[in-house]
C-alpha cells in the first residue's frame, strides 16, 4: 500500500478515535449529571421524610399523614426511575469507552503499519544512497 494512502488512513483513523474519545467523555458527563440528579433527589427524600417525622410528633391530622405518605411514595418512584436513567447512561458510557477503546487500537495498529513502511523506506534510501557511495568510491580508487 503506497505511503500516501496509508497516512490518509492513518488521519482517518485518528479522526475516529478523536470523535469516539469526544462520546466517551459526553457520555461520561451524563452519567455523571444523572448521578447527581439522583443524589440530589434520595437528599431531598431524606430531608422530607425527617421534616414529616417532625411535623408527626407535633400531631397530623390523617389526610395531612396521608398526602405526606403519597409524596413519599411519589418520591421513591422517582428515585426508582432516576436509578434507571442512572444506570442506563453508565452502560452508555461504558459501551462508549469501548468503543473508543477498540478505535485507539486500530489506530495505534495503522500507526505501527506507517511507521515500518516509513522504516523500510529509510532504509531503502540508505541502501541506494551507500551503493552510490560505494560505486563513487570505486570509480575514484580505478582511476588512481
Amino acid at each position: 500500500m503506497p505511503t500516501k494512502q496509508l497516512e490518509m488512513v492513518a488521519d482517518w483513523e485518528r479522526q475516529k478515535e478523536q470523535k469516539f474519545a469526544q462520546d466517551f467523555q459526553l457520555a461520561q458527563k451524563h452519567a455523571q449529571d444523572n448521578k447527581q440528579k439522583l443524589s440530589g433527589l434520595e437528599q431531598y427524600r431524606l430531608d422530607y421524610l425527617h421534616q414529616a417525622h417532625n411535623k408527626g410528633q407535633e400531631g397530623l391530622g390523617a389526610q395531612t399523614y396521608g398526602q405526606h405518605q403519597s409524596f413519599i411514595g411519589k418520591l421513591d418512584k422517582a428515585c426508582e426511575q432516576q436509578t434507571k436513567v442512572l444506570n442506563n447512561a453508565m452502560l452508555v458510557a461504558e459501551q462508549r469507552k469501548m468503543q473508543w477503546l477498540q478505535q485507539q487500537r486500530k489506530r495505534k495498529a495503522v500507526q505501527m503499519l506507517l511507521d515500518k513502511k516509513y522504516k523500510q523506506i529509510q532504509q531503502k534510501e540508505q541502501r541506494l544512497e551507500q551503493h552510490m557511495l560505494d560505486d563513487l568510491s570505486l570509480q575514484r580508487f580505478i582511476r588512481t
